[in-house]
């Protein structure tokens, strides 16, 4: 009697922590289907790329290499299984891809606007010096074609004193490959909240008029405070589990929503702590200050891309219409380099200013608490996290190692594109930096 109530005592514990284990399990399904049918879409739709090569590559990590895709070419959709789950994302010519929440397909579509017609801009970066390109050359070839730096680099360009001195790409990836941003498109906000502010539409170190933190200590945090990371809000940037971030991206229909509902923990501009959703609530203000999506995403397309010959941008917006600043930019290669070069020339293309006067040191300035590790939207290199290279280079930086170097002391912008995932496959940036200012 006493080991058959052993027995069902066992089988009860076990039972609950099967069924704990369940209901845990599915409070990730969000994040588990719809990471892979976001980015399969986005990167077969938007990227040109196949599925095939997205599915071993991206996609093959945790739970969510279990998941099935299910490519759809007529409609334009993605839907991926895992379990009893499912998610499903959608393109839009003009837009991109949106992760489908709580709305159908046909309605979510029926929202878009007509967008202008793309105008297809002439590329005016000039090329270099070829002798330094002959010498850049090796290291080049080291870093795309044979790995060597580690990771798996799609895209390196080089640019020296505003000209194309390196130029180099994958299998399967070309100069007209958009190829995705994740957090450098927080960078590209940073842009935006500039012009803006050159144009008076938002002040910077402003209390914000945000409705909901009116009754409590948020009604004190300002645009500033987000940029710098130093909101002061509650926030997980753990991608690995059911965090913030995660779930911002992967289940929420208006992202900047769910980030501005955070509780207040320390005191604006105090404590710093990176955040995606800081980024989501500042591009969710700055739409804010316009009549329409449409009107919104003119003015970023004629103010920001037009000038940086960015013929067709894809800042894909989330379910509520806002463009996602935290993560969701696709452009190509030589787009980032001219992104990178706009900075490294003080916000100036040629002899016109795009970004304010004094607006790149703001840029670059270091937040308060971030010991120098981080700007405006921008992280820095004050505190040596690259040691073989100068520390006034300042950068923009995304989640699987896309990057944007601006080294001004060496005139050099460095834009490396791939798959360069934490924490076994990370490509050596620092090598490659060295070695690519070595060769100067």
């Amino acid at each position: 009697m006493k080991a058959k109530k052993i027995i069902l005592a066992a089988c009860a514990v076990l039972a609950a922590a099967v069924l704990g284990g369940c209901i845990y399990l599915n409070t990730l399904m969000p994040i588990i289907t719809g990471y892979a049918a976001k980015n399969m879409a986005s990167d077969v739709f938007v990227s040109g790329r196949n599925p095939a090569d997205v599915k071993a590559l991206d996609l093959n990590f945790s739970f969510i290499k279990y998941n099935r895709c299910k490519v759809d070419f007529e409609k334009k959709t993605v839907t991926s299984r895992f379990l009893w789950a499912h998610a499903k994302a959608a393109y839009r010519e003009g837009y991109g891809v949106t992760l489908l929440r709580g709305r159908h397909k046909a309605d979510f579509l029926a929202q878009a606007y007509p967008l202008p017609e793309d105008t297809v801009y002439p590329d005016y970066l000039p090329s270099g010096d070829s002798a330094l390109a002959a010498r850049l050359e090796p290291v080049a070839k080291a870093l795309v074609d044979e790995h060597a730096y580690n990771g798996h680099p799609f895209a390196f360009v080089v640019l020296h004193r505003g000209a194309v001195v390196a130029e180099r790409y994958g299998e399967g990836i070309g100069p007209d490959t958009q190829l995705l941003s994740w957090s450098m498109g927080k960078s590209f906000t940073n842009a935006v909240v500039g012009i803006m502010a050159g144009d008076s539409l938002v002040d910077i170190h402003a209390p914000m008029d945000i409705p909901e933190w009116q009754a409590d200590g948020r009604r004190d945090i300002t645009l500033s405070d987000l940029m710098q990371m130093q909101s002061g809000l509650q926030w997980n940037e753990n991608y690995g589990n059911r965090s913030d971030v995660n779930l911002m991206l992967h289940r929420e229909t208006d992202m900047g929503l769910y980030a501005l509902s955070k509780p207040l923990e320390h005191e604006p501009g105090t404590f710093w702590y990176y955040s995606s959703g800081s980024t989501n609530i500042v591009m969710r203000y700055l739409r804010s200050r316009f009549p329409s999506d449409e009107a919104f995403l003119a003015y970023m397309r004629e103010r920001l891309f037009a000038p940086l010959a960015i013929s067709k941008p894809h800042f894909e917006p989330d379910m509520s219409g806002t463009p996602v600043g935290s993560s969701y930019l696709y452009v190509t290669a030589r787009d980032y380099a001219r992104f990178g070069q706009l900075f490294l020339d003080d916000g100036c293309i040629g002899t016109s200013r795009i970004l304010p006067e004094g607006w790149v040191d703001y840029t670059r300035t270091p937040a308060s608490a971030s010991e120098g590790k981080y700007g405006a939207f921008f992280w820095l290199n004050l505190a040596g996290e690259c040691p073989d290279v100068p520390s006034d280079m300042f950068s923009c930086r995304g989640h699987d190692g896309q990057q944007i170097y601006i080294i001004p002391s060496k005139e050099l912008v460095v834009v490396i594109l791939g798959y360069s995932p934490k924490p076994d496959r990370v490509i050596d940036f620092n090598g490659v930096l060295r070695d690519v200012i070595g060769q100067l």
